[in-house]
């Protein structure tokens, strides 16, 4: 049984996340106390306790999901024996989970990462002012219907296929304008549903460059590592494991299209059958589903989450013997 471990992305925090696990495990705890001390503030407050619009700032969001992305890996790793060097084929992520997977598999410090994803959190809200930019998600059409969509909204303008999701969901970013035109476009070629994101900019598109110069200079100063286990890149869909590689693949991804149909679809052709999605919610897991045949998705992001992978384990140990 091959394994996939996935971290999930923007849009996938709530006030609470994390905080059961940093109440009954000690790893999970010191993840949090980690990152607090690079920041230098409590993120971990605003995790626990809100409020909900300080969280939901990129700059915030961003770190603590990674955070407990990471929390919950340690607590696998105590609890459940887990290393990704013997246990993972693959190791991906969603957008910013990218950095949660790197961090996981020992490319970047937590330190380094925390940092790392504050400072894109802040250079991608910083690049493009509120109200200029927009993302629509385009649900019901592929990936090259969407891009055509797209391609036709822009009009001179910036319109992209910013998220290449899977199960016929397309994300669109880019100039407003142009954006609403892409929804109204989408509705005209049979989209289910086409609908403007509450997001604070347009990210995963060319507007962003600014974000991508910012995040070029801030990976320089850092020490990347290559991971214990392959990671499979956004805008490559496809594992990287050089750390000039890696850091290329970062920097591109600022403004590229997450390619994250690609990336499950190469992994689960590699071999991978199941694919963990470790930290706050359920999106991957479902996303998995939908791409990959006969794979199984299974999220990890609470206590009985960590109960049940270690029953699983041990029942799958015990069958072996």
């Amino acid at each position: 049984m091959a394994v996939a471990f996935v971290f999930p992305g923007q849009g996938s925090q709530a006030v609470g996340m994390g905080k059961a696990l940093a109440e009954n495990f000690a790893a999970a705890r010191a993840v949090f106390d980690e990152v607090d001390e690079a920041l230098g503030d409590k993120l971990s407050t605003v995790v626990f306790e809100g409020p909900a619009e300080t969280l939901l700032l990129t700059e915030n969001a961003q770190p603590a999901l990674m955070t407990v992305s990471l929390a919950a890996l340690r607590v696998l790793e105590s609890e459940a024996g887990v290393d990704l060097a013997r246990d993972a084929m693959f190791v991906a992520g969603h957008s910013l989970g990218e950095y949660s997977a790197l961090a996981a598999a020992g490319a970047l410090s937590v330190a380094d990462t925390a940092r790392l994803v504050r400072t894109r959190g802040r250079a991608m809200q910083k690049a493009v002012p509120v109200g200029v930019g927009a993302m629509a998600a385009l649900l019901g059409l592929e990936f090259d219907a969407a891009t055509e969509v797209a391609r036709e909204a822009a009009e001179g303008a910036v319109c992209q296929a910013a998220n290449d999701n899977g199960g016929g969901q397309v994300v669109v970013s880019g100039d407003k304008a142009a954006v609403e035109r892409a929804v109204e476009i989408a509705k005209g070629r049979g989209a289910k549903r086409a609908t403007l994101l509450p997001v604070s900019a347009p990210f995963h598109c060319t507007l962003m460059e600014p974000a991508a110069a910012a995040m070029a200079e801030a990976l320089a100063a850092v020490t990347v590592r290559r991971p214990v286990v392959p990671v499979v890149a956004n805008v490559l869909a496809a594992p990287i494991s050089e750390p000039a590689a890696i850091i290329a693949a970062l920097i591109a991804q600022v403004t590229g299209t997450v390619r994250w149909r690609e990336s499950v679809a190469f992994m689960a052709q590699a071999g991978v059958t199941s694919f963990y999605e470790v930290g706050a919610g359920k999106v991957l897991t479902g996303l998995v589903k939908r791409i990959a045949e006969g794979a199984t998705g299974s999220a990890i992001g609470s206590p009985a989450d960590v109960a049940s992978f270690v029953a699983a384990r041990m029942a799958l140990r015990q069958g072996a013997a």
